[in-house]
């Protein structure tokens, strides 16, 4: 006999025990699972990574490309529109200038916020043992005062826009280099990582809206090199803030998918996407951005919502603070000014050159630096320097530094108000909660009369319910940020960490709750929280001892306002004497990261977003054109992979 024979006996063999063990489950009355009836998977369509571009838009820069490109293309988010009428007064967004720092408390203000950065320089000990020797301005001053600038070749010079030819608009850089004499307004669409609405021209909400398609049209036509006929064959990630103003977002994905007429979008939050950037799945992501400062605690791809922090600066107060220190050591380029756009370039070039948190750096120091302006001569300038350039960057750590007076300095996640497209949003589900709750009550309390002494007990029950008043001092580690929305979610209060319940739950007059909360929310609102404050303030936010374990442990900074050298160092000197006592035995390693595999971190979250599209689980996150025309903001409730 073959082998093969034999495999076919055997094959035989096996089939008649495998039918005589049916035989005895059937006598057993054994009931065996019945098999799904073979229905074909929907087939899904293939998406090319090459036909997804990933925008990711800030307050001072843009990031746009493929998700399969290296490196997006990076530009400043700023445009520049033409007068339509002669005469017309020009209008131009600020750059380093915000409201707030001509108030009558502002310099008070900023001399204390020094006096406490003074302090704490003096306070931490070199890495020799020594304590650094305070070094004065007027010490810088006496040198720098008697300065003056030498001319350099100018065989290479800097020139303006041409607008010869009239063109209705100019973005990026030839924005930034339009003539002041020109007849032309400069709007930067996005401020603070919010849409740039206000009452001056072009302030608008349509206007902001139509000056966003304008430029990311322009880079997707002219850098990407994409007919925009061609874009309903490519898909959109838009990355936005963590804490995100509904009613922006939806404007600005109907913007991209009926206007810009992208076929599919994904809308994700920053922090997350700095995860997926970084190859980390939890972390504190700390994004220090050029006017603003978001804090995240982010565990396997979910934001926790009770921890999300905005923080209303970042580097270009930095940046304005260290004008005003370079001033006060007699800067020796006295014609430069916080409203000139070429000057304000100028001035974050030199903090980025300059500014360090490096403690062991001290004693006066000379430096040099050009200026290029168009029309004028290159100068080189000599400039003497002591403890300016740490002042100025320990500001993030001390921002009374900064001078703002009368202003929202820290935002948090409020609950959605509602809209009319969206009928079935967290507050139908609360509101339909509400009255099960009340009836389930009513029907204890009926069952509670019945019994003798029952109506202490519904009494009892009644006070002890979700919406106790004691409730509100137990922090924010109730843990319900994950009930989508519903009961149990809460808003922050005060900068110790304590919460307050959500609108609805509390049992007592919603006046009093309201006036009450609004006492509370407005006080946090108006403090200006230092960075690794807020950090300890987000992870303290978080549910469990083990999650906030976690989050000590991976302190990720993005963001290109805390690229100064030494930084690494400093916040996890600053995190590790700050952190409470009890987590000092839990946490085995406090780690902060800056450059996560060595990559630029300004361009983390665009590389997440990139990394997102190439997940297989994201493909049932798109937004496709025709479903946002049917079902309109519903589909972000249904669609984004966070908590609408």
């Amino acid at each position: 006999m073959t082998q093969a024979e034999k495999e076919q006996d055997n094959g035989k063999e096996k089939e008649k025990e495998r039918d005589k063990e049916k035989e005895k489950e059937q006598q057993r009355g054994v009931k065996r699972p019945i098999a799904p009836p073979a229905i074909p998977d929907p087939l899904q369509e293939q998406i090319q990574s090459n036909f997804i571009i990933v925008i990711h838009p800030g307050s001072r820069t843009l990031r746009i490309g493929r998700a399969t490109d290296t490196l997006p293309i990076i530009l400043p988010h700023v445009i520049a529109r033409r007068h339509k009428q002669t005469g017309q007064p020009k209008y131009e967004d600020a750059w380093l200038l915000r409201d707030g720092l001509n108030k009558t408390e502002s310099n008070e203000q900023r001399q204390n916020g020094l006096k406490m950065v003074e302090q704490a320089i003096w306070s931490k000990k070199m890495s020799n043992g020594v304590r650094r020797t305070p070094v004065s301005a007027e010490q810088a001053r006496s040198y720098n005062c008697q300065i003056r600038p030498a001319v350099l070749d100018s065989s290479y010079r800097v020139k303006w826009t041409n607008t010869a030819h009239q063109p209705p608009h100019l973005v990026g850089e030839e924005a930034v280099y339009v003539n002041p004499s020109d007849c032309y307004n400069i709007h930067w669409p996005i401020v603070r990582g919010q849409l740039n609405v206000h009452a001056g021209p072009g302030g608008s909400l349509t206007a902001v809206l139509a000056d966003l398609e304008t430029i990311w049209s322009h880079v997707i036509q002219k850098q990407l090199e994409i007919p925009l006929k061609d874009l309903k064959y490519y898909r959109c990630i838009l990355l936005v803030p963590d804490i995100y103003n509904r009613p922006h977002i939806k404007e600005v994905v109907n913007m991209l998918l009926l206007n810009m007429g992208f076929s599919a979008i994904i809308v994700h939050q920053e922090s997350v996407s700095a995860t997926f950037g970084s190859g980390c799945s939890s972390a504190c992501v700390v994004d220090v951005g050029d006017q603003k400062t978001s804090l995240c605690c982010v565990e396997d791809g979910v934001s926790h919502r009770n921890s999300r922090l905005c923080l209303a600066y970042g580097g270009s107060d930095v940046t304005r603070t260290f004008f005003w220190l370079l001033q006060r050591a007699g800067f020796p380029y006295r014609d430069c000014q916080l409203s000139s756009r070429l000057d304000c370039q100028l001035l974050q070039h030199l903090k980025d050159t300059f500014c360090h948190l490096n403690q062991d750096i001290s004693g006066l120091k000379d430096h040099e630096f050009q200026t290029r302006f168009p029309e004028a001569p290159a100068l080189l300038y000599q400039v003497r320097l002591g403890d300016e350039k740490l002042q100025a960057s320990m500001g993030l750590f001390y921002p009374t530094t900064f001078g703002i007076v009368g202003q929202k300095m820290t935002s948090l996640q409020y609950r959605s108000q509602g809209d009319s497209e969206d009928p079935h949003d967290e507050h139908y589900l609360l509101a339909t909660q509400s009255k099960q709750d009340q009836s389930s009550k009513s029907a204890a309390d009926r069952k509670g009369i019945s019994r003798p002494g029952g109506g202490l007990d519904g009494e009892m029950s009644a006070q002890g319910g979700i919406g106790e008043p004691s409730d509100l001092g137990r922090g924010c580690g109730s843990g319900g940020s994950g009930a989508g929305g519903m009961k149990g979610e809460t808003e922050y209060g005060t900068a110790q960490g304590e919460c307050l319940m959500g609108a609805g739950e509390l049992e007592e007059p919603p006046s009093a709750h309201l006036s009450r909360k609004t006492a509370i929310m407005s006080q946090f609102e108006s403090k200006a929280l230092g960075l690794d404050k807020a950090i300890l303030h987000s992870i303290d936010c978080c549910a469990s001892d083990e999650t906030k374990r976690k989050m000590y442990s991976s302190i990720l900074v993005v963001g290109g306002g805390l690229m100064f050298p030494g930084a690494q160092e400093f916040l996890l000197h600053r995190i590790i004497n700050k952190m409470p006592p009890s987590f000092r035995r839990l946490v085995d390693n406090v780690e902060v990261i800056t450059r996560p595999k060595d990559m630029d971190p300004r361009l983390i979250s665009w590389k997440g977003g990139a990394v997102l599209a190439c997940l297989d689980t994201t493909q049932e996150m798109w937004i496709h054109q025709r479903e946002w025309q049917r079902f309109g903001v519903r589909m972000l409730r249904e669609r984004a992979a966070f908590v609408w």
